[in-house]
Order: structure tokens, then sequence, then C-alpha cells
């Protein structure tokens, strides 16, 4: 899979802008952000830069991988960025050839008017749906779901829902957010909380100029989709990537999207059997990354601490939906959500003169806080092999969403994406478990290095919980 062969362009400011929050953000030198240039024309229709963000986020962690690379080589590639492919790559890069994928929500899932405003419900998760319906006191049926959710303050149906351990989200506008006790604190945050490990021996890997994370062990206990984007980046050069799901758990509408490149293995966590075969793959890991909520991992006597006990030198990079303090802080959080909390659907509502939420034409919060934690791997794994030292970075979706707003209209008038061509897909077809496929050509160059995958997508749970 190869970008789109253009002459590099004049970065808009935005684009600018995002790269070095991005690359600061996770401890890069701006000396290296030259080196990062942009192909292709074009635009996705929205109320923000959301392209310009897309190939931000890509390029710091094409950034990212060829600093990895130099440090085997010396020679630090040249990184290049197509914006068409990188707008594509924040939707779906997969074309199904004679199957049809899965919806990728829930019939009830959706935004209610409310009494007083919209909110919005996420109910993907079985567990989210039951906790919703049981709040409104209906059946699984949206008519009825709208009927009772009409009867309600939109912030205080969003309190019920949470207090039920389901997920919802009232929209709310970037003022009010700015003004929330919890936009307060997110804005307060850094885009990467980042802290550095103990000493350990510098790892003796070698760095294969053509797959430079080749041999590389990465622990990934991730869901839905900023997560997996992250550890699938990786997979693209090379990476044992080792997913590890519940029994029983399954997202039939991402999981194909995501897990290209990867094993996928199932480990019962209550179980003390199983709790230390993850344990033991932990130990051998030189990355772990999670998005379990900040209590999960404690319950199961995995917290920060005894990570670091286990593997000292490990690259440990986490991720949370609302931000790492504040009085929503541990709270469950989608993309689609912290679109309706910050502002985001509010301001593409305005924008579009619509009597509705406007979301982002992609789950963009998400997809580049997975370049951002891909991002932040990468520099904490050339950081370990210059000292030895481990590190973790924590990121979140509300935080990544702040650097998203500050070019809000960055895009009105632009010109559109020209539309997706049989050009734009690979011409091989990847078998993946649940049918042929073919995929959108990779946005990303890092000089002469290769980037492809492995292993087709494959079903979870196909796969042992171990290392290859």
């Amino acid at each position: 899979m190869s970008a789109s062969h253009h002459d590099p362009i004049s970065p808009p400011p935005a684009f600018a802008d995002y790269l070095r929050q991005f690359w600061l953000a996770a401890g890069g030198d701006a000396a290296r952000l030259p080196g990062v240039s942009v192909t292709g024309h074009g635009a996705l229709p929205s109320a923000f830069a959301v392209t310009d963000f897309a190939t931000a986020a890509i390029g710091a962690a094409g950034l990212a991988l060829a600093e990895f690379a130099a440090a085997g080589s010396g020679d630090l590639a040249p990184v290049q960025v197509d914006r068409r492919l990188a707008s594509l790559w924040f939707g779906t890069t997969l074309r199904p050839v004679g199957w049809t994928s899965p919806p990728l929500w829930d019939a009830v899932a959706g935004d209610y008017l409310a009494s007083d405003g919209w909110i919005r419900l996420h109910t993907n998760a079985p567990h989210h749906r039951d906790a919703a319906l049981a709040v409104l006191g209906v059946a699984a049926e949206r008519a009825a779901v709208a009927q009772a959710v009409a009867r309600w303050r939109a912030d205080d149906l969003e309190a019920a829902v949470v207090e039920h351990n389901g997920c919802a989200a009232a929209m709310r506008s970037l003022d009010a957010w700015a003004a929330h006790p919890q936009g307060r604190s997110v804005a307060a945050e850094p885009l990467l909380h980042r802290a550095t490990g103990v000493q350990a021996a510098r790892p003796g890997w070698q760095i294969p100029r053509q797959r430079p994370l080749q041999g590389i062990r990465v622990l990934d206990l991730t869901r839905i989709l900023a997560g997996p984007v992250a550890t699938r980046f990786l997979a693209g050069f090379g990476a044992d990537v080792l997913r590890i799901d519940p029994i029983g758990w399954e997202e039939p509408g991402t999981v194909p999207e995501v897990v290209l490149g990867k094993r996928c293995a199932r480990l019962n966590l209550k179980d003390p059997a199983d709790r230390a075969v993850l344990e033991q793959l932990l130990g051998q890991a030189d990355v772990m990354i999670h998005g379990y909520r900040p209590d999960a991992l404690a319950r199961l006597g995995l917290d920060a601490d005894r990570r670091r006990a286990l593997n000292p030198a490990l690259v440990d990079v986490s991720l949370d939906a609302y931000g790492w303090t504040g009085p929503w802080h541990g709270r469950r959080g989608y993309d689609s959500l912290v679109q309706m909390s910050t502002g985001i659907a509010y301001a593409g509502m305005r924008a579009a003169g619509s009597d509705r939420p406007v979301p982002l034409p992609c789950q963009a919060i998400d997809h580049a806080t997975g370049y951002l934690m891909a991002t932040a791997a990468l520099r904490g794994l050339t950081e370990r092999y210059a000292s030895g030292v481990g590190g973790s970075a924590r990121a979140s979706l509300a935080r990544t969403a702040q650097v998203l707003v500050a070019h809000a209209g960055a895009l009105q008038g632009g010109p559109a994406l020209a539309p997706e061509s049989p050009q734009d897909l690979t011409a091989a077809i990847e078998e993946t478990s649940w049918g042929p496929v073919r995929r959108v050509n990779a946005p990303l160059r890092v000089g002469d290095i290769a980037q492809a995958w492995d292993y087709p997508a494959s079903a979870l749970g196909s796969s042992q919980p171990q290392w290859r």
C-alpha cells in the first residue's frame, strides 16, 4: 500500500499547528518538523479543519516512525502524507468484495430531542443499551425511546444514564463546554501526560530498515477505535501486535476495520489462571496500549505500579475519554459522545444552519488520538533504545478534541475531496475472516520503508495468547 504520488504542496496553517502540537506533546524535537511534507488536494466538509487534523496526526506518527528507524540506520527518512488518502483513512479503509459490512450503530443509538435540547445515546454494547432503556423504562424501539427522552431534561437524562453505567452525552456549545467544570479541567491538562519509567538495561534491538518494528512486541488491550488505530499503525511497520479481548466480546461493526496486521486472542481476566497469562505477556512486551477506564485494571491488580513492577522497561500508553482530572475523569465515553459534550456537534449544527446536531464527517477524535498514541509509543521506544528507560503516556479524547476546535471554520469554501475511485484502492485482495476486501491505499510514505501488514483482518479469538 503506498500513498498517491503528487508533488508536495504548501501545507495550510492549521496543518502546521496541529502537527506541531501532536509532535511536541510526545516530546519530539521541533527541529524535525520540516521533515514532514504534504501532497494531495481537497478537504472533508466540516466546520472544522478535519482534513488538516487527519493529515497532521498521521504525519506525527510517521515522523516518530522515521525517528525510530533512524536510531538504527542513522538516516532520518522524509515523511510524506497524502491529504486525500488521510481523509479517507479517518473514515473506513475497508471495501468488502461481494459481501456487506454489518451496521456501525445499534438501532437505538443516536441523537434524540429532550425537553430542552439534544442528547446522544450510545447503545452499541448490550449493557450500555440496557442501561439507557432501564432509565427510560421502554423497550428497544426507536419511537418509544424518542417519546421517553422528550420528557427529560438533557442534563438530567445524561446524569441518570451515566449513573446506571450507560453512555450518553447532552449537546453543549463550545462556550458551555469551556465553562463546564470538566471542560476547564481538560483545558488545563497536557495533550499527553508523559512520565519516565525506571532505569533498565538498554535493549539490544536490531532495527531493520525495511521493517523497523520487526520483533517489537505490542500488547493491545483496546476497544472500538482510538487504541486499535494506534496498534494497527504499529503493525503496519512490523510490530508483533497481540490483541486480547474478553471471552464473548464482539465489535461486529469495527473489528474488520482495525484488526489488520494483528493476532487476536481471548482471556478471562477475572480468572486467576488467565490473568497470570496476561501478566506473563505483559512482562515480555515492549509496549502496552490500553483503553480500560482508570480503575478497571487496578481492580484486576494491574495498576500502573504493578505493570511497572512486572516490566520496568515497558512503554505504557493509555487512553481515557473525558480526561484524567476533573469530576468526569473515568467517565465512559466515545468519540460521538465527546463531539456532543465539547461543542463540536453544536458548532457543526450552527455552521450548517441545521436544526439538529451535525457531527464531524468521520470519527476524527478517535482516529487522531490513535495516531497520537502511536506517536507516543514510538517516541517511548526511541527513548528506551537510547537509554534503557521505559515510560508512560496518557491521552484522552476530550483533550484531543480541544486541539481540533482551535481551527473552527478553517475549511469553509475550500475545495471538496474528489470522489473515491478504483485507483484509491489496493490491487491486492485481503482475505479477512468475514470475506474478501480491498483497502484504501495508505496515506503515508516514510522514505523507502515498507508499510505492509503481515496478517489479514482476523476474527477476535482466532489466535492463541502467546508471542510469536
